[in-house]
């Protein structure tokens, strides 16, 4: 079993660039409510989790988690994700929560972590963990970069919900239908729907959702790869559909516990996990950068300038904006192609060389720069890669434009030929991919509509388009 595709990995880049900051305001007050729950674990865990420096935290987004370790802890370590852009943007937690410290940032892969054996004292993650169809080769990448007797933390992974149809993926809230709503308030919608509420976003984007892991299934992986543990359930309890199994569970449960009702309803998991051996301590006198390895060669990295680099086979890593970009090189290639003729992305420019009609000027902050379409909207790629034959188109539809009575459509042509048509039935964002003809170059039209106005601008609307490229 492949534990993350590139396909994946190329959809969570873009996802964690967007959901870090496309609308900073609800960002950083999401940020902020998922350092009061995790900052709370911590806390109930301080007697077993012990010294936490060196940290790392894997799937880190914008690496507000690992911010929290740093000023409120006074841990020491290192945040990584794939994203670089994502974790660029913590410079404005910084700036927003006046904080003054910082860890080290560092893109890289929680497949193959750019760190020495045994040389971390704790690793923490977040929801990330069911990203990968292969949990169990994350669990050991995590073991061996433990020290002897180091933890690993990790929480709000889901756990597989027995009482559920498994009907559809639901949406988030904003984006369900008033009988959904209605559902939800009474905590009868996740009988229907799959386990996780609100992961149809980021399905849309290309990431594969692993929801098959049962409370059971943590518990023996967790036994396998370690050799103590502390958890804590959390089980969902939405109205009174919920809350009624909820006690009946605890009554069914030999204990009086939450073992039954997570098991019945789902929710989700935090567990702190210790690896086998007698802690030795770490060598306060070292500094972060010997801890890390070369992610080609495993070699040692030095310091040289503003650069990482490796003294066996000459790989680099530049400091920019904060972070150094520590992925393989042949995954730093493609996954960060930076201004290239198979890729429009509007967080690099405004790429008017290659949009052909149909543009508006381009908006937005951070992660979300986007240009809105009337009906057609004309742009020309150029294949760089002989690999690349999908085309891959995001962008967004306002709730107006579902509102008009009339089906929201969208047709792709590539070269005068169709190669997608189909209907957005909810409001938010969406991701396209459409095959292509072999051809060197492609000029393609996005056709949408109904078209809207909001006055008083004189404009027709449609869609907004971020991101357009070969894939």
């Amino acid at each position: 079993m492949e534990a993350q595709s590139f396909s994946v990995k190329r959809a969570e880049v873009e996802f964690h660039n967007f959901a870090s900051f496309g609308e900073p305001e609800r960002a950083i007050a999401a940020y902020h409510e998922e350092n009061v729950r995790r900052g709370a674990v911590i806390r109930n865990h301080l007697g077993f989790i012990g010294e936490m420096s060196p940290f790392l935290e894997i799937g880190s987004a914008a690496g507000h988690s690992s911010y929290m370790l740093v000023n409120e802890f006074g841990a020491e370590g290192f945040a990584l994700d794939l994203s670089a852009d994502a974790l660029r943007y913590g410079r404005v937690l910084m700036e927003r929560w006046e904080l003054e410290r910082a860890p080290v940032r560092l893109a890289g892969d929680a497949l193959h972590l750019p760190f020495a054996d045994d040389s971390l004292r704790m690793v923490m993650a977040f929801q990330m963990l069911s990203q990968f169809q292969d949990i169990d080769a994350v669990f050991a990448e995590v073991k061996r970069v433990l020290e002897p007797g180091g933890v690993f933390l990790f929480a709000e992974e889901p756990i597989r919900r027995m009482l559920s149809l498994r009907l559809y993926r639901a949406p988030y809230l904003e984006q369900m239908k008033p009988w959904e709503k209605k559902l939800d308030e009474w905590g009868l919608l996740g009988y229907l729907a799959k386990d996780v509420i609100g992961a149809r976003q980021e399905e849309s984007f290309g990431i594969r959702q692993n929801h098959r892991m049962t409370l059971w299934d943590w518990d023996r992986t967790i036994r396998k790869h370690f050799v103590d543990h502390e958890y804590e359930l959390f089980v969902a309890r939405r109205g009174w559909g919920e809350s009624a199994m909820y006690r009946m569970g605890q009554r069914l449960d030999r204990c009086g516990s939450d073992w039954v009702p997570a098991r019945l309803l789902g929710g989700t998991l935090a567990a702190v996990c210790r690896k086998g051996g007698e802690a030795g301590g770490t060598d306060a006198a070292r500094g972060l950068e010997t801890l890390l390895r070369c992610p080609d060669c495993r070699g040692e990295l030095r310091r040289e300038a503003e650069s990482l680099r490796c003294g066996s086979c000459g790989y680099e890593a530049a400091e920019e904006g904060g972070v150094y970009n520590l992925l393989p090189s042949a995954e730093r290639k493609e996954l960060y192609p930076g201004a290239r003729a198979d890729v429009i992305d509007f967080t690099e420019g405004d790429c008017a060389e290659r949009l052909l009609e149909g543009f508006h000027e381009l908006e937005g902050v951070y992660g979300n720069k986007y240009r809105w379409v009337s009906e057609r909207a004309v742009f020309r790629l150029e294949r760089v890669n002989t690999e690349t034959r999908r085309l891959r188109v995001r962008g967004f539809a306002g709730a107006p434009m579902l509102e008009l009575g009339q089906p929201a459509r969208v047709e792709i042509r590539a070269n005068g030929a169709t190669v997608y048509t189909g209907v957005l039935d909810r409001p938010g964002l969406f991701v396209i991919e459409a095959p292509l003809a072999e051809a060197e170059s492609y000029v393609v039209e996005f056709l949408a509509g109904p078209k809207y106005r909001v006055p008083p601008d004189e404009r027709w609307f449609t869609v907004n388009l971020s991101l357009m490229r070969l894939v």
